[in-house]
């Protein structure tokens, strides 16, 4: 597979539209979401949609720029430290979205509000960060 920079720009761009829409529920508190059915289906989608476009990302720019494939989505998090494509800092905090996007999409008869609600808190931090720093890893590629 060929590396194309605009594959992933689109995607970046895309999960940028995700984090918006997420955070403009973010002054719920963990109670108001959990009697808010609305809500938990849009931060539920939200966060499938955004993890799904994440791991793609990586997944592209390990394929295509490192000739690197995966067996498993948590590889993906740990190959892009590993080449420094994300910080250390980052990387600890997306460890564990491969088996929770899992969840969102195979466990959703039995989604625990209280977990949704952690991860949703969580990737209003990590996915900006991860936007950022292929942004960075982009810009030092085609330096």
């Amino acid at each position: 597979m060929v590396f194309r920079e605009q594959n992933v720009i689109e995607r970046l761009a895309k999960l940028g539209e995700i984090v918006a829409r997420l955070q403009e529920r973010s002054g719920m508190t963990r109670d108001e979401y959990r009697v808010d059915a609305d809500t938990q289906w849009i931060v539920e989608r939200g966060l499938e949609v955004g993890s799904s476009a994440l791991l793609d990302i990586g997944n592209h720019i390990l394929v295509g720029a490192f000739q690197i494939s995966v067996d498993e989505y948590e590889q993906i998090i740990e190959r892009l430290r590993e080449r420094d494509v994300i910080s250390p800092t980052l990387h600890a905090e997306l460890r564990g979205l491969g088996g929770f996007r899992n969840i969102l999409v195979h466990g959703y008869l039995k989604l625990d509000p209280e977990l949704v609600y952690e991860h949703y808190r969580k990737a209003l931090r990590s996915f900006p960060r991860f936007i950022a720093e292929i942004e960075r890893w982009l810009v030092h590629r085609a330096r």
